[in-house]
């Protein structure tokens, strides 16, 4: 970037030169491959001048014109830093055989490399040589200032020679410095235009305004110190733009200061500051965002009756909110009073109407008015058809999400990745697996690279189906393609064959991911530790769980709350508490899932002193009881005949709005019918119905009434109890 007092150290194949020629709204980098040659081992010089035909005019000579003389000299120059070389070649001399472009690009690389090694002397020579060529010849000297130097210091330094910044530069270099998320440089040089000039304007302020009131790399927006500028520039007696106050209202929208921004607004309105409807489109937006359209909806209407009218983006983003809302009737008002008012809605506003009726199983009607747009003149795009057939895949109707990808190919528009991976992930979820991969095979005959998502989705069908083998053939076949596995990728296989209780197959997952340079985590070793405590295997359990943490990989919430119900399950609390306290000294934090696991222990060992001084815990922490917690507690107190504990529970449930199961009211009952309790039990029994909960096989038998259904029966308490909930 011009001047640079530093260098940066790039790989073998780094090129020295990366002239990026900075336009009004691109930059094209142009590559010097015969330097870039000579240069393999060496510093790049990395700058961003102006466009060459904004600084040079009519002065520059094509580039095909150029003699090839001049780059060796440089790179020679480059390594030595030879002052006797570089002192006998004046730039003059070098625009008379190579044009002045050529010769600002050579002159740029050599004062950079004299400057990178400190030798200030040097620089100033060069420098002094360059606008002494320019003054001799009248030519806009100030131009030089974006072409040379890229920090105050340089700007200081060129002072001293006669080399004057004028603010146009000084605010270009300063938007290009922030867009490149140079902050600090821009910071600088903003401090250096106050203390030593050209004086900001109010181009300036907008400039460094506008950088705060966006999300930045690294930086979130700052509302504080953007209005630390505009008031400051009110200090300063300077009038804000419109382009000013835009920035500053979007900036408080994006930071959730809606409502602020709307008093804003309507505090100039007051004195008579006119806004666009960019400013207004911003609240809007920020309403819509919040889930309060109907106060966008009255700033329209605002903007109806005392201007600026609002103009197409104003009625999208509206009708965009109403329709995530759940209002569609009031999207459909809004795109009628805009064709009353001669405002075209168009595809992009009627593809958000397209997106609400779609989420409403409104899919015919939001197919025809999709034809009748084609009809009436629009030209479909990729995004409208991909809202339909996502809105088909999502409620099933997959001849119709079919018919629409087929129709999008004959309109002579592409599927997409969206197009093809929703009818693959459509198919999948329906068992066709079949259809699914007849969708991929046509994707990638079409050149269209599938997702990670989509090959994941197909991946899971798969093993759906126990074809554990052909997934694992399917991910290596998908690589060709550009597929690149991840964690989850495996995980799925792994989950899989660890619920089709194939936990050893799900061990012999893990080298295939080495081999394919995707590294295990704590994920699939719990998930293959939960594979064999669900096979009753709880010597392999450990055994894996001891080699994962001889592999390095630290043990999760997930993985104790595994291994602490295995123990649970099987009455050993002392191995369960052990580990209960290995994890709070490991600095993790029980989860309400791992508390009701050691709760449901204690239950189980009739050991209620302990199980209700851990819920006491869990409540200090801050972890909300379930039904699952709640239902085991209940459960031990009624078989140690305390109905007064349980019925305290009960109406703690109720008041912290948790719903009992059947688990629960059937311990009631089963504790009722012990101390013979007959009534109430079948009291319970009752409400339990009346409350829409369907009694089982179990809660039949402990109310003592004929089932009048077989269904699978099943032990109640400890295992059962918290399984089914997690």
């Amino acid at each position: 970037m011009g001047i640079c007092f530093y260098s940066k150290a790039y790989s073998l194949k780094s090129t020295l030169l990366g002239v990026v020629v900075s336009r009004e709204r691109s930059l094209v980098k142009v590559h010097y491959s015969a330097v870039s040659a000579m240069l393999l081992e060496d510093h790049v010089v990395n700058y961003i001048p102006m466009s060459e035909s904004d600084i040079f005019g009519k002065a520059s000579k094509p580039f095909n014109q150029r003699k090839r003389g001049l780059f060796p000299f440089v790179v020679t120059v480059f390594k030595t830093l030879n002052w006797e070389l570089t002192k006998d070649t004046s730039f003059s001399k070098t625009v008379s055989c190579h044009g002045v472009s050529h010769s600002i690009n050579a002159f740029r690389i050599i004062v950079h490399a004299f400057a990178s090694a400190g030798l200030q002397m040097e620089v100033q020579f060069l420098l002094r040589d360059i606008i002494s060529y320019y003054k001799k010849l009248h030519l806009d000297v100030s131009q030089l200032h974006s072409a040379l130097l890229s920090s105050p210091h340089d700007a200081r330094m060129a002072k001293k020679f006669g080399l004057e910044a004028n603010i146009l530069s000084c605010n270009y270099l300063l938007k290009c410095s922030l867009e490149a998320n140079q902050f600090e440089f821009a910071s600088r040089l903003f401090k250096e235009l106050k203390d030593f000039g050209p004086s900001p304007n109010v181009y300036t302020y907008t400039i460094m305004m506008n950088y705060y009131c966006k999300e930045n790399l690294g930086q979130n927006i700052d509302i504080v110190r953007a209005t630390g500028f505009l008031e400051e520039m009110e200090l300063k007696g300077m009038d804000p733009t419109i382009v000013t106050y835009g920035a500053y209202i979007h900036g408080l929208c994006k930071a959730g200061y809606v409502e602020f921004a709307l008093g804003f607004i309507q505090d100039l309105r007051i004195r008579n500051q006119h806004l666009n409807c960019y400013s207004y489109n911003a609240i809007i937006h920020g309403f819509c965002q919040k889930g309060e359209p109907y106060k966008a909806l009255k700033l329209l209407q605002d903007m109806r009756n005392h201007g600026p009218f609002p103009d197409l983006y104003s009625y999208t983003i509206l009708i965009d909110g109403f329709c995530k809302n759940g209002d569609v009737e009031k999207a459909v008002d809004l795109i009628e009073e805009m064709v009353h008012h001669n405002l075209k809605p168009s595809l992009v506003t009627y593809s958000a109407l397209f997106t609400g009726l779609c989420k409403y199983r409104l899919t015919d009607v939001c197919l025809d008015m999709f034809r009748k747009l084609g009809a009436s003149g629009y030209e479909y795009d990729i995004m409208s058809y991909n809202i339909l057939v996502d809105g088909f895949v999502l409620h099933g109707d997959m001849e119709s999400a079919s018919k629409l990808v087929c129709e999008i190919t004959r309109n002579g528009l592409v599927p997409n990745t969206f197009s093809f991976g929703r009818l693959i992930y459509g198919f999948c979820k329906r068992g066709l697996l079949n259809k699914a991969l007849e969708v991929l095979s046509i994707m990638l005959q079409s050149g269209v690279p599938p997702t990670t998502f989509t090959c994941n989705v197909i991946a899971d069908e798969y093993c759906r189906g126990g074809l554990f083998m052909e997934a694992l053939k399917f991910i290596n076949k998908m690589q060709n393609f550009g597929f690149v596995p991840d964690t989850y990728t495996y995980n799925i296989v792994i989950k899989w064959l660890c619920k089709g209780k194939k936990s050893d197959k799900a061990w012999e997952v893990l080298p295939v991911m080495i081999k394919n340079n995707v590294f295990p985590g704590v994920v699939h070793y719990s998930t293959i530790i939960d594979g064999f405590v669900k096979q009753s295997n709880p010597t392999k359990a450990l055994l894996f769980y001891t080699k994962m943490l001889r592999g390095g990989i630290l043990p999760s919430v997930v993985t104790y709350t595994i291994l602490i119900n295995m123990f649970s399950c099987r009455n050993n609390m002392h191995e369960a508490c052990n580990l209960f306290k290995e994890m709070t000294e490991r600095g993790l934090f029980p989860d309400k899932i791992t508390y009701s696991c050691l709760i449901d222990g204690f239950c189980r060992v009739e050991n209620m002193k302990r199980a209700w001084a851990l819920y006491k815990e869990m409540l200090q922490q801050g972890q909300s009881p379930n039904v699952v917690t709640y239902t085991c507690l209940i459960d031990g107190f009624c078989k140690l005949k305390r109905m007064d504990m349980a019925n305290l529970l009960m109406d703690e449930m109720k008041r912290n709005n948790v719903k009992p199961d059947v688990l629960t009211y059937t311990a009631l009952i089963s504790g009722y019918q012990r101390l013979g309790y007959g009534d109430k039990a079948q009291g319970l029994f009752d409400e339990m119905k009346e409350k829409g909960i369907v009694p089982d096989h179990i809660a039949y038998a402990a109310s003592g009434r004929a089932s009048p259904r077989f269904g699978c029966q099943r032990s109640f308490g400890g295992n059962d109890v918290t399984a089914t909930k997690w």
